[in-house]
């Protein structure tokens, strides 16, 4: 059970949430409603990194389910397991981003080292970051970055409010 009670959602803040949804609040969005300015704002800084940025969709969803499971936030894997498989995303990379130590090759090695890094000691090794040069240009890695701290930002708050899929 939740640590809050979901909002019901109304007002113009709450109608912009449900025209990024497809018109409905997800229990996230619920709670974030308690306070308006913050989900207006999230609901921006979201909706930027899932619809506007050029980081490939399937590399977005593995990121964020990586994150999930580094931060042990089953909400977030729910909600973004179904996104990854229409991504592309295939059954054995889904159970391999599930393990303590991945074994992935080429770019998403590189992209699920980096994730990790920023994930579990926030600082990451000049070595991690450099090996991404090779795959992404600049755009790309400030993509990568907000991806992967945003996605930490939501899975916190998941965690912290015990909301559940």
């Amino acid at each position: 059970m939740a640590r809050l009670p979901g909002t019901e959602g109304d007002g113009e803040i709450a109608d912009r949430v449900r025209a990024r949804r497809g018109g409905s609040l997800h229990p996230l969005d619920r709670m974030l409603l308690h306070s308006p300015p913050v989900a207006d704002g999230w609901n921006s800084l979201l909706g930027a990194v899932r619809e506007r940025m050029s980081l490939p969709a399937d590399l977005r969803e593995l990121v964020i389910l990586r994150i999930a499971v580094l931060n042990r936030a089953p909400y977030e894997w729910a909600a973004h397991e179904p996104e990854a498989r229409r991504a592309g995303a295939s059954g054995p990379q889904l159970a391999e981003v599930r393990k303590e130590k991945p074994e992935f090759e080429g770019r998403l090695a590189r992209v699920i080292a980096y994730t990790d890094a920023m994930t579990r000691d926030v600082q990451v090794p000049d070595p991690v970051f450099d090996a991404l040069r090779a795959d992404f240009d600049e755009t790309g890695l400030a993509e990568l970055t907000a991806t992967v701290a945003v996605y930490n930002m939501v899975s916190r708050f998941l965690v912290a409010l015990d909301i559940q899929p």
